[in-house]
């Protein structure tokens, strides 16, 4: 940062002022109304900055990250077929249920029919329900401009010497596929269970959105946001209870919330729906923390360094009792740098970001680190959804799929690489 000025700082309702001349990151703002006529259906184009995946009937929903959803026809999963792109200013999540695929677009949820896939439409939006979040910073060796809400949403960043006075706000950071650290700136049937027929698809675990009934839930740092989908094209807010943790991720699970949160795994029964009530939590050291859950068994990767504090990375594996309220025992794995994971049966595959994918026998959980049945590290592996003998899973070059029917010939089938 070359800072050339600085002249003072005053107090002004609880947030500090201060000017300075310097080189920042200045937002570039897309207005309200340009983001919320934005939503469109449009041709197929090459995977560039892939974020979390999707799957439903046959089909792959890839997030471009603030920009949208490519879809990806995978009835033959040996060859899928990029078919379209749907078009969505600032969409990071999504989740389907039925024909309508739910996505945030900066601080709206957006309702998409998606009955004809090639003719997507947005049919509802419910206004200024999600927190004003931020892209990455062009450099983040820089400080920030002040943002001004009410000229509309930050699409992105230019570097200009500017000089202005400084107010400290805190916002929510798009990062790597969902909300991460805050800056300092200047002015029934439940998701993930792989049922066919269900009317839900089905999330990797890196995901904020989760359906669960006639409801849908996102997290973001410190609330729930749950709207009622019984009128499935029209999702109506109901309800915003208070999340008492840093959460980034959600999974349900027999009629339970799982969050990942910096500060640890928490369980929120779903006894009703509308006001999820906590049951217990699990702590460990402040990380980036998903969780997956099959029956009583929890797996969550811990990853250290940067926003994510620390520098530890591991997989803990615990054992819950019966009620969910209560670890009996658990188990640590050193790994790299973790991000997604997924389980089915006794198979385990864990995303350890630059170390590539790697597949464990968990059937053992006080050993899974001897049971390592394949590995594929020259990728960067972020997130994975095991389905019906077949793993998807999103990277950092690609969309990858394997086949692990069987477990002593786990093999690639499958790539859609990221653009040049």
């Amino acid at each position: 940062m070359i800072s050339l000025l600085f002249t003072g700082i005053a107090f002004q309702s609880c947030q500090d002022v201060i000017y300075e001349k310097s080189y920042r990151n200045v937002p570039v703002y897309m207005s309200y109304e340009e983001m919320r006529s934005a939503v469109r259906h449009e041709a197929a184009s090459d995977l560039k900055d892939p974020g979390k995946i999707y799957f439903k009937d046959g089909y792959i929903f890839i997030n471009e990250e603030m920009k949208g959803v490519h879809i990806i026809d995978n009835r033959d999963p040996a060859n899928p077929v990029n078919t379209g792109f749907i078009a969505i200013p600032g969409n990071m999540d999504i989740a389907i249920k039925g024909n309508t695929l739910y996505a945030d677009s900066y601080v709206d949820l957006v309702a998409v029919d998606i009955s004809d896939l090639n003719k997507v439409k947005e049919v509802s939006r419910v206004k200024d329900v999600l927190p004003y979040a931020l892209p990455p910073l062009a450099d983040e060796a820089m400080p920030v401009d002040e943002i001004d809400k009410e000229k509309g949403v930050v699409a992105g960043w230019e570097i200009k010497l500017e000089d202005k006075r400084v107010e400290t706000h805190y916002f929510p950071v798009y990062r790597g596929g969902w909300f991460n650290a805050k800056y300092d700136y200047a002015a029934m049937p439940e998701s993930g269970t792989g049922v066919n027929g269900s009317p839900f698809g089905t999330g990797g675990s890196m995901a904020r959105f989760g359906l669960f009934g006639d409801y849908l839930y996102a997290v973001d740092n410190r609330q729930f946001h749950i709207f009622d989908t019984g009128n499935e094209a029209k999702p109506v807010l109901v309800n915003e209870p208070f999340i008492n943790n840093e959460a980034e991720t959600i999974f349900i699970h027999d009629n339970n919330i799982f969050l990942g949160t910096r500060q640890g795994m928490m369980v929120y029964s779903l006894d009703d729906p509308v006001n999820p009530q906590y049951k217990a939590s699990f702590s460990h050291i402040y990380s980036c923390d998903p969780v997956v859950v099959q029956e009583h068994t929890a797996y969550v990767t811990l990853r250290g360094g940067n926003e994510c504090g620390n520098t530890v990375n591991r997989l803990d594996v615990y054992s819950l009792s019966g009620n969910y309220d209560n670890a009996t025992a658990a188990y640590s794995y050193n790994m790299a740098e973790p991000y997604g994971l997924g389980i089915d049966d006794e198979i385990l595959f864990v995303c350890d970001g630059v170390k590539g994918l790697l597949v464990y026998d968990a059937s053992d959980i006080s050993a899974i680190d001897k049971h390592k049945l394949a590995s594929f590290p020259d990728i960067k592996a972020y997130d994975v959804i095991p389905f019906d003998d077949h793993l998807f899973m999103i990277g950092g070059d690609g969309f990858y799929q394997y086949d692990y029917s069987d477990i002593n010939n786990i093999h690639e089938i499958s790539k859609i690489p990221v653009g040049k």
